[in-house]
């Protein structure tokens, strides 16, 4: 009781954190979840981040929502509520020009022991195993027919991560494992996840990636494995809501239903779904001389850049195929902003569903 009055004191005094609080009572309610349970919860992530009370409410909500919901909570490395920037357009016109607004809202990440929590839920699982190994540990591996795995960790002095490795046995006797090196779930942190600035060259300050790298280390590995593993409901939701963002509506009961409205940017726009217009967010690029003059493209170099980032991270085939889709055969074709943010759009939703 005396950790929960500590908690309601601390973010007492925070108005954003007041009116977030009652919107969370009320949505509760509304989608049958305890209001205390997920008021206290709500109370906690403020305290222990206070930029959450600057998100959007309707982002705050779902994402915690979302995360009940696939039953998971934002406690213990399982999951995290995290405040990011995003760029939208209002839908307003402000002389002859889109308006567009920077808002903090809410990402739902969630962790390796929520995934392991979830792998456990499915009929056939028997147990799952996620571990680190460092320099000065024996370790061996093999794939094939004869594929085994072997770990023993130094008693002193183990030295920095070198690889980690998942093992997951089932109920009918098969065992599966992978291996991946630190600097390839790295790698991979760097391509797929959203929390990575290209711009800076590192994941963003704050996030898991950043202060618990082990541990999403562990996840990558984990994930990788789950592309053979049989999958429960709730892991297959939560493999669909983790790193979005997703707006609490009245009315809707699940927050599943509730579109991805991922759009992040850092604190300022450098990728976005959909292009901020050029004369608000100048960039410098190449001078158009360095395309000969039949090539040279009618977008910004803002939104060229949008589409060459979005290419590297879907790959040529799925970038030729969407682009084909929508009657073009290469960038230069590219008419307008307008289809540029519809590719940019598919491009978007064709990343997510590759993952």
């Amino acid at each position: 009781m005396a950790k929960q009055d500590a908690v309601a004191q601390a973010v007492a005094t925070v108005p954003e954190a007041q009116t977030i609080l009652k919107i969370v009572q009320e949505a509760a309610k509304e989608v049958k979840l305890d209001p205390v349970h997920l008021v206290r919860i709500a109370a906690t992530q403020i305290r222990l981040n206070p930029k959450l009370a600057q998100c959007t409410p309707a982002s705050f909500i779902g994402g915690l929502i979302v995360l009940e919901q696939v039953g998971l909570e934002p406690v213990a490395g399982r999951a995290y509520l995290l405040p990011f920037m995003n760029n939208r357009r209002t839908g307003r016109v402000v002389n002859g020009k889109d308006e567009w607004i920077k808002q903090y809202e809410v990402q739902a990440l969630i962790g390796y022991k929520g995934y392991s929590d979830l792998f456990y839920r499915h009929e056939s699982a028997l147990s799952i195993e996620s571990r680190t190994v460092h320099q000065n540990d024996k370790f061996e591996y093999e794939y094939g027919t004869q594929s085994f795995i072997r770990h023993k960790p130094a008693v002193k002095d183990r030295g920095p991560a070198t690889f980690y490795y998942c093992i997951a046995k089932m109920k009918d006797g098969a065992v599966l494992f992978l291996v991946m090196s630190k600097e390839e779930c790295i790698e991979h942190g760097k391509k797929h996840s959203k929390v990575y600035s290209k711009r800076d060259g590192k994941f963003m300050p704050g996030t898991p990636w950043d202060t618990d790298e082990d541990s999403m280390c562990k996840k990558t590995v984990l994930l990788q494995l789950t592309k053979n593993l049989p999958l429960s409901i709730e892991t297959q939701k939560a493999l669909s809501i983790d790193e979005t963002s997703r707006e609490y509506r009245p009315g809707i009961s699940s927050a599943l239903d509730l579109p991805d409205t991922t759009n992040w940017t850092e604190e300022e726009p450098i990728e976005t779904a959909e292009i901020v217009p050029e004369d608000s967010n100048k960039k410098e690029g190449p001078p158009d001389k360095q395309l000969p003059e039949k090539d040279k493209s009618p977008l910004p170099d803002n939104v060229l850049q949008a589409i060459a980032n979005a290419r590297t991270k879907v790959g040529d085939k799925i970038f030729l195929k969407v682009l084909g889709g929508l009657s073009y055969e290469k960038v230069e074709d590219i008419p307008n902003t307008q289809v540029a943010n519809k590719l940019l759009k598919e491009l978007s939703e064709a990343y997510a569903q590759s993952k």
